[in-house]
């Protein structure tokens, strides 16, 4: 028997713009244990954003993520030796998590030369509800719509 969760971690606002959201993200941003690294790549494709758009970089960039955020997704659960796929809602936290990760793997899977400039990209693609990590949310619920059928056999 497990014997409950771990408590949450509380991190610390990012030194720039004194968000919690920004140190999640750069968190998750970062290889090989290279915060600083990950902070000025962060912070230089926010500062490309600006640019482009002509707006807050920062606002843009919350935009993007709120596009992408989930609201439904799919589990597997077995009943009667078949496997379907069960549509549920997503908790906040996890939401939070998918859209960041979505957004970098995106993010990184983009043509242009540096990080920087990937990762502005993909932002700007997102706020204007463009873009593959934008495609990726509405795929997932597309699928939890079709299998709505199934959501009696909620978990």
């Amino acid at each position: 028997m497990r014997k409950g969760s771990p408590k949450k971690r509380t991190l610390l606002p990012d030194p720039k713009y004194k968000d919690v959201l920004v140190t999640r993200f750069v968190n998750n941003l970062m290889k090989e244990g290279k915060k600083n690294l990950a902070f000025n790549i962060f912070y230089d494709a926010v500062n490309i954003v600006g640019e482009k758009t002509g707006e807050a970089g920062l606002e843009v960039w919350k935009r993007a993520l709120s596009n992408i955020f989930p609201a439904v997704e799919v589990k597997r659960r077995r009943v009667g030796g078949a496997t379907l796929q069960v549509p549920i809602e997503v908790r906040p936290d996890r939401r939070i998590s998918l859209g960041i990760k979505w957004l970098l793997e995106q993010a990184r899977s983009r043509g242009e030369k540096t990080m920087q400039e990937k990762l502005a990209y993909e932002i700007i693609a997102a706020s204007q509800g463009e873009g593959k990590a934008v495609k990726k949310k509405a795929d997932m619920h597309k699928m939890a719509e079709s299998n709505r059928a199934f959501s009696h056999f909620r978990l």
